[in-house]
């Protein structure tokens, strides 16, 4: 039987290192051991499947490992960063990525700024096993960019919330059990104080969730409708109208999680980093180019520089520190230079990235890996906030400059014109 690992607050980091590396030929197997010994991920995929690894997890989930500066009563084990660094130092040959990203990403950090006692022992914890897992329900066929503007109605109840509206490219929401939610509860006063944040179970009636098919052929995105969804109010967060203030939490930390290698949360979103572009040019012969050399030195260098601001960035986030307006920095550069690195996969694929053979039993969907990548980057500047919209962030809260015209600022919900 898997117990938490006997790591805490004081203890120093060389016993943490052996602790864990104990408990690692314990608890990982030998097969999984073996092949990060061999040849790093790239082997570790080769002997682990998806589902392998998910029925495994449960074992990670209640060492303590995944979360170790949480405190234990959440799922952690309550070390500082340093400790943290040494346990993550030992686990990452391994690859053992953390299921539930958006519940660890998006609805932990709300909970710890803004949620009860109560509500921190209830859900963190399944969070952590993968248990429950977790989507966002934020953005609105009317209100993406402009997310203040949203329209799903929450009405009190009794003891409880009914939820009516329509949210669209949710993450995931057809795997996940919950999800953050922003509902208006004030149409009467101007749009970011009339909001309140919710947590909703999405397995109950009123709850339709209907898949969004990417041009590459798989589903990740959703549509979801609610119809009087209930909301008990016990799974509100923070107070009614101060969600907008709640919901900052949970959007820093998304743009923080998609911010790229070292973010903590995920390296990339579509295709590999620049090494693969390097053995790419190896491999097609073009790798005495001067042009394409310049290309990858610069790229390489972009991406390690990105690496280490997110390393410091996730020190923060491990001791609890709620990221702020500068994670919008690495959100704004990482998608951008994400997509610099695809593009210059597919040129160095050549003629492969414009036509390629498939066998007859193939999916039709299927796609060379560097031109799924090169599509799938294409969200990467839209997804976790527009470009344009945390450029007004930097430019607003960490440069300074004056906000953004908006005549509409101190006007009433109902009031302001909506397309």
């Amino acid at each position: 039987m898997t117990r938490r690992v006997p790591v805490g607050a004081d203890t120093a980091e060389p016993d943490a290192v052996d602790v864990v590396q104990t408990w690692v030929a314990d608890h990982v197997p030998e097969p999984w051991r073996r092949a990060a010994e061999r040849g790093g991920p790239d082997a570790i995929r080769a002997v682990r499947s998806r589902e392998e690894y998910e029925a495994w997890y449960p074992a990670f989930g209640a060492s303590g490992l995944v979360v170790p500066t949480w405190p234990p009563e959440f799922g952690g084990l309550g070390v500082g960063v340093a400790v943290s660094r040494a346990i993550e130092a030992v686990l990452a040959p391994y690859n053992l990525g953390r299921l539930n990203p958006l519940g660890l990403n998006l609805c932990a950090p709300a909970l710890f700024a803004h949620g009860t006692e109560q509500q921190r022992r209830r859900f963190l914890p399944p969070i952590v096993r993968n248990e429950e897992r977790w989507c966002q329900l934020f953005s609105e066929p009317g209100a993406g960019s402009d997310l203040a503007s949203l329209a799903t109605r929450a009405v009190r109840d009794g003891d409880e919330w009914r939820v009516t509206g329509q949210k669209v490219w949710t993450t995931w929401a057809h795997r996940s059990d919950y999800a953050v939610l922003l509902a208006r509860t004030d149409p009467d006063v101007p749009k970011r104080r009339g909001i309140t944040y919710f947590l909703v179970d999405l397995h109950q009636a009123g709850v339709d969730v209907r898949p969004l098919r990417h041009l590459t052929g798989e589903v990740d995105f959703n549509e979801v409708f609610l119809d009087s969804a209930r909301v008990p109010d016990d799974q509100r967060v923070g107070a009614v109208g101060n969600g907008w203030r709640v919901a900052n939490a949970t959007l820093a930390s998304e743009r923080q999680m998609v911010a790229g290698a070292g973010s903590g949360g995920v390296d990339r979103i579509g295709g590999s980093g620049a090494d693969h572009a390097v053995a790419l040019a190896r491999q097609a012969g073009r790798a005495d180019d001067p042009i394409v050399r310049q290309r990858l030195v610069s790229l390489t260098a972009e991406e390690r520089i990105r690496a280490w601001t997110n390393e410091r960035a996730r020190a923060g986030r491990a001791v609890r520190r709620p990221p702020g307006p500068e994670s919008s920095v690495g959100k704004v550069h990482s998608g951008e230079l994400n997509q610099r690195i695809q593009v210059l996969a597919v040129d160095l694929l050549g003629s492969g990235a414009g036509a390629w053979e498939l066998d007859r039993d193939a999916d039709p969907a299927s796609l060379p890996h560097e031109v799924h990548g090169m599509l799938r980057s294409r969200a990467n500047t839209i997804e976790g906030g527009t470009s344009e919209v945390n450029r007004n962030i930097v430019g607003e809260r960490v440069l300074g400059l004056p906000r953004e015209p908006d005549a509409w600022h101190d006007v009433a919900w109902r009031d302001v014109p909506r397309s």
